[in-house]
Parts: structure tokens; C-alpha cells; sequence
């Protein structure tokens, strides 16, 4: 039996369509028939060469499938159930960090369309341990999203505190999942987008948002916490003037262009910068759950798996309202 999958073999270079003999699930691992798979800016990141990491590869995170095979070992998962496969694809469960439940931070991890293949394509391998049983209330196209934008999204809103008023900028696929999430809990929300993107603010107060605005603009109200999800370093200094006393900045990408000199005053008053790095089990658990009680509604766009780089295309453009879905 063969499958296809949309390949890179070098940073900067097209996707280019392969077919290969569908492999073997190993020991812990499922194989997996794909359904949908979000793409994400950080499939962006890999393609052009931001990040580097195992070549060739096949990118894609966001993966959502029905198990058609098992290996020696599995558990929990049974042959035909529909999962989920996040951008955590393994972690080593000794080192430091695993063992302080921290396993986002693991020396030695595996990640989904990174450094083992992804669901750009019809098939893929993945550690069982690593995958989540998806709520029915959300169907294949929409749940993608979920796997990534959902779930380290929802990393960066935890990291954020009890913010009550809460400041999103970048208002891609992401931010509309978060926008949800955050109204649904009461508290107020300020969407930044790119200066001048009508239609993206238009977007973020059909979602609830109460202000959405240009990211050089100044919001209505001081922030007590802002997500970063534009991989824009700029964007950095700006969100720390918007935030008061004591409030938070978290850079929620996995690449982000250089951060500018900025004056210590705007840091000063307990202010403070994090970053998220990938995602734990827990996360992903929690996040998904809460999800369906909310309930969030991605908004998707399907695009056939021999037309990736197309949607690639799409996502470095800004051409995208909510996420873009590949569909073998």
C-alpha cells in the first residue's frame, strides 16, 4: 500500500508530492489515515528556513485522522477512533525537565512536522501516548486548528493570567480560537491587527471582540496582559507600552523577527516578557474540553493536499481569515 505526502527537501524550495510505501507503526505508535490538516504559521517557519530541523520532512501539525493501524503496546486507542496529532510529538520522560512536568521543555523531544513527518499528506506514524481522543462536537475540517493554534494558543492565554482586559495581536488563526475562549470567560478583549486590515478587525468584533484595532494603535483601556502571535519583534516594545502596572507580555511563536532596543521605563513598574515554547499533554487535555463547552467555532478554509504551497503562499501573505485546512 503507497500514500502520498507533500515533501520539503530544502529550506526556501516548494513542497514537492511523493508517493512512498505507507509505513509500519512501531511500538507505541499508530498509523494514522488523515483527514484534515490545519496549516500553521509554523509550517511557514519550517518551509522557509527559520527553524531548521530534520530534512527531507513533511510539515503539518494540526492533524486530525482515523487509526487504521496498531502497534505492539498501544493504549487507550482502538482501531477506526478519530485523534488528534499536536506539534509534541514524543518526549525522552527522564530528562529534568519531563521529570518536573515540564514536558514542553524536554531535552530530547520529537516534534510532529519538524522532526519526524507530519499530515501533509494522506498517512502518518505517531507515538499514541502523544495523541488526543477529539470531542465529537467539533467535525474533522474543524478540528483541526485545534491541534496547534488551539493548544499552544491556549499555553500562551494560561501564561497570560487572570487578565481581565487582554490584548491579541495578530489576529490569524490563533487569535480567533482565543478571542472565543476569553469572551466566553467574561473578560474584555483588544485585537490588534496589521495596520489597516479592515477586514480582519471586522472579524475579531464578529467574534466578540470588543475593540480590534491597527497594531500601532493605542487601545481604549490599558492591557493587564497581551498574546503576541505576529512573529513581529517589533510588536514587543508596543505591547509594553499598551499594558499597565505589573502586566504581561507573552510571545507566543516558535521564531520571531529581532526584538528592538526599547527604553527601561516601558519595562519598569513589574512589567515582564515570556515566551511559550510547545505544548504539554496537560495543555492539550484541558484545552480541548474546554473548547467544546465553550463552544468554539473555527472558521476554516479546505484546501486540497497537491495545492499546499499555495496555501503556504496564502499564510506568509496574510491572505487568511481564520485557518487554512488541507484535505487529501
Amino acid at each position: 500500500m503507497t500514500m502520498r505526502a507533500m515533501q520539503l527537501d530544502a529550506p526556501g524550495t516548494p513542497l514537492r508530492m511523493v508517493e512512498r510505501r505507507r509505513p509500519e507503526p512501531g511500538a507505541a505508535e499508530v498509523r494514522i489515515a488523515i483527514a484534515a490538516c490545519g496549516v500553521c504559521r509554523t509550517d511557514l517557519h519550517v518551509v522557509d528556513g527559520d527553524i531548521r530541523g530534520t530534512l527531507p520532512i513533511v510539515p503539518g501539525h494540526e492533524i486530525v485522522g482515523r487509526i487504521e493501524a496498531v502497534g505492539a503496546g498501544v493504549t487507550g486507542f482502538a482501531m477506526g477512533q478519530r485523534v488528534g496529532v499536536p506539534w509534541l510529538g514524543h518526549t525522552c520522560g527522564t530528562c529534568p525537565y519531563c521529570a518536573s512536568h515540564r514536558e514542553n521543555l524536554c531535552d530530547d523531544p520529537l516534534f510532529t512536522g519538524f522532526t519526524r513527518d507530519g499530515g501533509f499528506a494522506t498517512h502518518c506514524i505517531a507515538d499514541a501516548r502523544y495523541c488526543f481522543a477529539l470531542p465529537d462536537a467539533f467535525d474533522d475540517l474543524h478540528a483541526a486548528p485545534l491541534l496547534c493554534a488551539g493548544l499552544i494558543g491556549y499555553r500562551s492565554y494560561r501564561m497570560a493570567g487572570d487578565a481581565p482586559v487582554l490584548g491579541l495581536y495578530g489576529f490569524g488563526a490563533a487569535a480567533h480560537i482565543l478571542a472565543q475562549l476569553a469572551v466566553w470567560q467574561g473578560r474584555e478583549v483588544f485585537a490588534f491587527t496589521r495596520d489597516g486590515d479592515t477586514t480582519a478587525q471586522a472579524f475579531a468584533r464578529q467574534l466578540g471582540c470588543a475593540w480590534a484595532g491597527g497594531s500601532s494603535e493605542t487601545p481604549p483601556a490599558p492591557l493587564d496582559a497581551a498574546i503576541i502571535f505576529a512573529p513581529v519583534g517589533a510588536l514587543v516594545p508596543r505591547a509594553l507600552k499598551a499594558v499597565r502596572k505589573g502586566g504581561r507580555v507573552v510571545c507566543a511563536g516558535i521564531h520571531m523577527s529581532d526584538i528592538p532596543g526599547f527604553p527601561y521605563a516601558d519595562l519598569w513598574e513589574e512589567r515582564s516578557i515570556l515566551s511559550v515554547a510547545n505544548l504539554t499533554r496537560d495543555d492539550g487535555t484541558e484545552f480541548l474540553g474546554l473548547a467544546a463547552q465553550v463552544p468554539v467555532r473555527t472558521h476554516v478554509t479546505a484546501v486540497p493536499l497537491d495545492q499546499a504551497n499555495a496555501a503556504l503562499d496564502r499564510l506568509r501573505a496574510g491572505d487568511v481569515e481564520g485557518a487554512l485546512v488541507l484535505v487529501p
